[in-house]
């Protein structure tokens, strides 16, 4: 069991505290849990909240020197977090464990000295005051999380989702981390696609003309997709349809279609027998050659090698 401890260090922000719980519990390999989540505080007890929200935590530092990953979310302490809680956070980044935050909590990070020499980022509005404070962090406010070695830091609270869910990605593959993320009612921001053999969560209804169009795209990867094809389904101009997908999602539309192709090639290599040309063609990725271009790319790994370490990865959990 993978223990992860959440780190409240207050003021804190009761739906940053919570997500991290939320997800991670729902993550299940075989119908087993695959974390065991503590929230802790140096001083358990009642901590004060954003909104007026005050809420209750049980455990104290000593869950840090229990955990395999901590996570600080977000906090109004910028600059004084408690000392106890900077040392403890060293001592489990000394001891190898997996360090992580959500929006201002990289803040803390900072505070500790972990993220000397790192790239990390934070909520937007915040960025430029953690290159300020912390000239030795490299701050890239562009990213929705950062990871850099064993620390990986996350932007703002709805880029904690995605954060957990890369986490959770990382240690179980797509497949377990897209249940997570449906059992949860998220959709992953960056990633997401509705595989044929595994279920997987489909993109947030937003009220977008665009969303039949992303659906319908989703629905039918393993076919050349063009922009016209796209404007067609969403009943707009291919101009129209680029700048609005670009403004809605954060990248362009062939690049939401290559993340959603090897999302799917990943969640076949994982769950079936299929061979890499077969999943390449049902991902719409074309050959073998291009899907271990793509994947090494992006994972730095061929498509032999990542389905054999997940498929290590569930042998090792029977």
């Amino acid at each position: 069991m993978h223990r992860v401890a959440v780190l409240a260090v207050p003021p804190v922000k009761p739906f940053d505290l919570s997500m991290p719980s939320v997800l991670f519990d729902a993550a299940l390999s075989d119908g087993r849990p695959c974390y065991a989540v503590t929230v802790c505080t140096p001083a358990p007890g009642v901590l004060p909240g954003h909104g007026g929200i005050d809420v209750v935590v049980r455990h104290g530092l000593e869950a840090l020197a229990a955990a395999d990953t901590v996570i600080v979310p977000s906090t109004a302490s910028r600059h004084d977090a408690d000392p106890a809680a900077l040392d403890a956070l060293r001592r489990a980044a000394a001891a190898g464990r997996r360090i992580a935050s959500i929006c201002t909590g990289a803040f803390v990070l900072a505070q500790a000295g972990l993220l000397d020499g790192r790239t990390a980022t934070t909520h937007w509005a915040f960025a430029d005051e953690l290159r300020r404070a912390f000239p030795a962090v490299r701050v890239d406010a562009d990213r929705l999380f950062a990871e850099d070695g064993p620390v990986v830091t996350g932007a703002g609270s709805a880029a904690g989702i995605d954060l957990c869910l890369h986490l959770i990605a990382s240690d179980h593959g797509a497949a377990v981390a897209n249940a997570a993320a449906r059992a949860a009612v998220v959709t992953p921001v960056r990633q997401g696609g509705q595989a044929q053999f595994v279920s997987t969560p489909l993109p947030a209804r937003t009220g977008s003309p665009l969303d039949d169009a992303r659906l319908w795209a989703l629905q039918h990867l393993d076919r050349p997709l063009s922009l016209a094809d796209l404007a067609a389904r969403a009943r707009t101009s291919v101009r129209t349809l680029t700048r609005r997908f670009t403004a809605e999602t954060g990248v362009t539309p062939f690049q939401w279609l290559l993340q959603q192709r090897l999302l799917r090639a990943r969640e076949l290599l994982e769950t079936t027998d299929l061979t890499v040309d077969q999943v390449a063609h049902r991902s719409g990725l074309g050959s073998g050659e291009s899907l271990r271009q793509h994947l090494n790319r992006h994972l730095g790994m061929t498509p032999a090698a990542y389905r054999n370490a997940f498929t290590t990865r569930r042998k090792d959990r029977v």
